[in-house]
């Protein structure tokens, strides 16, 4: 087991954790987390799989506290609860490789379009990686979002287009009620078309 030392001691206070208020096992955990982290250093493949380590295995840590750990934003640490290991692995290796460059042309719109399709589980960096196996370019995944946005191929457009519409159809028409005329009445007809109801008397001139 990893002991607890001054220098541990001194990283948890700097991420404002205080060490009273930790439970055995994440006394146990830190140790061993600060042990990696002195050993591995702060570059970023080391600090993108800790605080991916950190936030998917119920520490019991707060957000915050990670992030604060690990050396990064907290809405950075947000935005990774959501990624799966398989993303967060992606990620690095785009960062790491180098400053995105190149374009996205039209003409790429529909081998993209068949891959989304004929890929349902692929993420944003398979579809990368794809592009650049195919074509030899590396773009941004800011880029690649404007480009599926502005042909259609994002999740909120793709998702909008398959979704069942319902049907409009016409409102049925109001039944209009049926004037009833008393038995010992007779039947009122018609008045023929273009004509005044009642006597149609001209005055007299004088």
């Amino acid at each position: 087991m990893v002991a607890t030392d001054g220098a541990c001691s001194q990283w948890l206070s700097q991420a404002q954790i205080a060490e009273n208020r930790l439970t055995g096992e994440q006394r146990v955990l830190l140790a061993y987390v600060f042990a990696f982290r002195r050993r591995c250093g702060a570059e970023y493949y080391s600090s993108r799989l800790l605080s991916h380590f950190l936030l998917h295995c119920d520490s019991g840590l707060k957000v915050a506290q990670i992030a604060r750990l690990v050396g990064i934003s907290r809405p950075t640490a947000s935005q990774q609860q959501g990624v799966s290991t398989k993303e967060a692995i992606q990620a690095a290796h785009h960062r790491m490789a180098g400053r995105s460059h190149g374009k996205l042309l039209p003409r790429y719109a529909g081998p993209i379009a068949e891959f989304i399709l004929s890929h349902a589980d692929a993420t944003r960096y398979d579809l990368l990686d794809f592009i650049e196996r195919t074509w030899g370019v590396r773009v941004s995944t800011v880029a690649l979002h404007h480009f599926c946005k502005k042909f259609g191929l994002d999740r909120a457009t793709r998702a909008e287009a398959t979704a069942p519409r319902p049907s409009v159809g016409q409102a049925p028409a109001e039944a209009r009620p049926v004037a009833t005329v008393p038995p010992s009445q007779p039947v009122p007809l018609p008045a023929p078309p273009f004509s005044r109801r009642g006597r149609n008397t001209r005055e007299r001139s004088c």
